[in-house]
């Protein structure tokens, strides 16, 4: 049997045994006619000490966070900054005349592992966190913390080749996936939430 087969099948074995369900997922859209109101100040985005990190690289690795999309570092960190960039993108639009601030929480965040990327047949960027938009002035809540899940197709093989030569690399794609959850959540663009199928962690 060719080897590759074999890769490719030890990789769908592992993977059929989480989840095959995932989605872009909230409690419900704001209200536009208030968002509209809204100038952003400031986004806050914490990944607390108490997550899991894991740095192997394994298909499916037993961590709350699993990032290989930037050069090894402070993987909470990089993270959050990637979930600060997408919700501030997806900000652009808050140009009203009441200052707020949004701070999140993440609570999970699964990138895909170079041996996915290079031997698994399918795989998806697993996201999650909590969001709430507050007076930046008072601090008083303006929303309920809402949990958003972000969960992407993640590109593999030659399909993820071709886009990181095109400088569509798994960092840009989810930022522009965030921003994209972010106008949704906010009344400003399409509603991004769906439920898919994949192999995945």
């Amino acid at each position: 049997m060719d080897r590759r087969m074999v890769i490719m099948g030890g990789a769908a074995a592992v993977l059929a045994g989480c989840s095959t369900n995932w989605e872009v997922a909230y409690e419900g859209n704001l209200d536009p006619n208030v968002t509209r109101t809204w100038n952003l100040k400031d986004v806050i985005v914490v990944a607390p000490e108490s997550l899991s990190v894991s740095n192997a690289n394994t298909f499916a690795p037993s961590a709350d966070i699993v990032w290989h999309g930037e050069a090894y570092g402070d993987r909470r960190a990089q993270v959050a900054a990637v979930i600060n960039d997408g919700i501030t993108r997806g900000t652009s639009e808050l140009q009203g005349s009441r200052p707020v601030t949004i701070t999140a929480v993440v609570q999970r965040f699964h990138g895909v592992t170079p041996i996915s990327v290079s031997r698994a047949p399918s795989a998806v960027h697993n996201i999650r966190y909590t969001v709430r938009v507050l007076d930046a002035e008072t601090g008083v809540p303006l929303t309920d913390e809402q949990v958003i899940t972000a969960d992407l197709v993640a590109y593999v093989g030659s399909a993820a080749v071709a886009a990181a030569v095109n400088g569509n690399t798994q960092r840009v794609r989810i930022v522009n996936h965030i921003a994209s959850i972010t106008r949704g959540w906010l009344g400003f663009g399409p509603d991004q939430r769906r439920t898919f199928t994949g192999l995945g962690r």
